[in-house]
């Protein structure tokens, strides 16, 4: 089992920053983000839609005077549409130095994981997942997904699949 630790009681004989992941729900589903490329939480946002995108692309949102584009993380893991009653929310992200909306259901917590709990995708995971997904955790009783941020953003690998 994980050792599973809020990263602000961190102590220095723990697992570095480098292991610490935001959690997030998609439909159901735990996932986790590296935390040193998180920039920032925020809950449901303005979208303008952009013609001829991807499908993945929701659209784009100003963030503090900056153009920001939103990927619909359930379109690109090929989960059904968020319902109309969930409002959902956005961890931006950075990539190689441009940042990026990625809009999900609902955020969890930062947590700091032992590395020795990382495990590679088990052969039974979505294809789809596994193209997107670096490993997992065995958490409590529940998967943690943890998702290649570059893979995930490489929407023409997507759009070809």
């Amino acid at each position: 089992m994980s050792n599973v630790t809020p990263l602000h009681a961190a102590s220095a004989a723990e697992p570095s920053v480098a292991n610490g992941y935001v959690t997030m729900t998609i439909a159901g589903q735990l996932f986790g983000i590296p935390v040193l490329q998180v920039r920032d939480v925020l809950g449901p946002q303005r979208l303008t839609r952009i013609p001829l995108a991807p499908v993945e692309v929701a659209g784009s949102l100003n963030l503090r005077g900056r153009i920001v584009t939103a990927i619909d993380v359930r379109t690109r893991l090929g989960l059904p549409p968020r319902p109309a009653e969930m409002k959902g929310m956005s961890v931006v992200v950075d990539l190689n130095g441009e940042q990026y909306s990625l809009l999900i259901d609902q955020v969890g917590e930062v947590m700091s994981l032992d590395a020795a709990d990382f495990e590679a995708n088990p052969p039974t995971l979505d294809p789809r997942w596994r193209d997107v997904s670096r490993g997992i955790y065995r958490l409590q009783g529940q998967l943690m997904v943890v998702i290649d941020i570059a893979a995930l953003l490489n929407l023409s690998a997507a759009s070809a699949a």
